[in-house]
């Protein structure tokens, strides 16, 4: 299917929801066994790569920045299984699901139950304008935008600058967002605690693994595996509701359900991607019914023609959308700063 664009009427009404949430439960069964399965064939290549980059050290050092692109590509499979857990569709047993989270949660440097909280309001709220920027980047409307200082115009435009946002982006979220960034009065106290104590965790990791490998020789193994990782799962989890006529509508005009289909895009991504991103590109049915298994994803599009007819984005065509920074309200669409200029001329 060719690239579309999104609109109001474009990808479905509302009343069509009870049908496409019927069809899209049919895919949320938990088959344990493909669950167990895809567990194992990211845990294990991916301590089997760490190892073949310790090896390879002895090489010239192109060798082992080459084999940390494959091991980041397990880490986020490592992490969509994190994300599966936080949704509670990886297992049946939520205990499980939580006790398979933690675990991955010290190696993606993510900590559990606060970024769950934090995904879930993401969901909750996408493409809702009374409630932006929790669990994905915060985006302005025109009007906000023009009332700033200039100061303030230019830690936004920083802010959302698609080169800031992956040279940098993975610092920010590992070094500040994910250790300390804590909305005091709406994070629970065991989500304080989970936070705190996978920090500990973490460092008590990097620490023994320091001063048995030695430092230089852990900073030359995990520093490209963990920005190929973390540049990657920013830009993914951005882009696919980075497009030009996306949704974003006030709270009492805001819908579940075309937040899901039209704020959420099919990112169409190669075979290997589609596999190394745990079909996360499927993210319209994702948003739609977070509770089905990534590994049934593809499934729950291929069966059915009403969740193919939306917005489509390629890797081509996701970096045509990467400058999108602002909503405008009158036309309903994302635009970009050079098209505010064309526009409204700010001063």
């Amino acid at each position: 299917m060719s690239t579309q664009t999104a609109t109001a009427d474009h990808a479905v009404s509302r009343d069509d929801g009870k049908a496409l949430f019927a069809k899209a439960a049919q895919y949320t069964e938990v088959r344990v066994a493909a669950s167990a399965w895809q567990a194992l064939t990211s845990f294990l290549p991916f301590f089997a790569l760490l190892y073949a980059m310790h090896w390879s050290l002895s090489l010239p050092y192109i060798v082992t920045f080459l084999l940390s692109i494959v091991t980041a590509g397990f880490l986020i499979r490592i992490f969509i299984i994190q994300h599966d857990c936080g949704h509670g569709s990886f297992f049946k047993s939520q205990r499980a699901n939580n006790t398979l989270g933690l675990l991955c949660s010290v190696l993606t440097l993510m900590p559990y139950y606060y970024w769950r909280r934090e995904h879930a309001l993401h969901h909750a709220g996408n493409g809702n304008l009374d409630r932006r920027g929790r669990g994905d980047l915060y985006v302005a409307t025109v009007g906000e935008y023009l009332e700033l200082s200039k100061r303030d115009r230019f830690f936004y435009r920083i802010y959302r600058n698609p080169f800031v946002l992956i040279l940098f982006g993975p610092f920010a979220v590992y070094l500040y967002i994910n250790r300390f960034h804590i909305v005091k009065g709406e994070s629970p106290a065991r989500e304080m605690r989970n936070l705190y104590l996978t920090n500990v965790m973490i460092v008590a990791m990097f620490t023994g693994l320091g001063f048995w490998l030695g430092w230089m020789t852990l900073l030359k193994i995990a520093a490209p595996v963990m920005w190929f990782a973390g540049s990657a799962g920013v830009w993914i989890f951005y882009i696919q509701h980075q497009f030009e006529h996306t949704y974003w509508k006030p709270n009492n005009e805001w819908s579940y359900l075309l937040a899901a289909m039209q704020g959420s895009s099919f990112y169409r991504l190669p075979k290997v991607l589609q596999w190394f991103t745990g079909n996360i590109g499927y993210h319209h049915i994702h948003h739609l019914k977070p509770l089905i298994p990534n590994y049934q994803l593809q499934k729950c599009h291929d069966e059915n023609p009403e969740f193919q007819n939306v917005y489509t984005v390629t890797l081509f065509s996701s970096l045509q959308t990467a400058f999108l920074a602002l909503w405008d309200e009158q036309q309903e669409k994302l635009i970009s700063f050079g098209e505010l200029k064309r526009k409204y001329s700010p001063a």
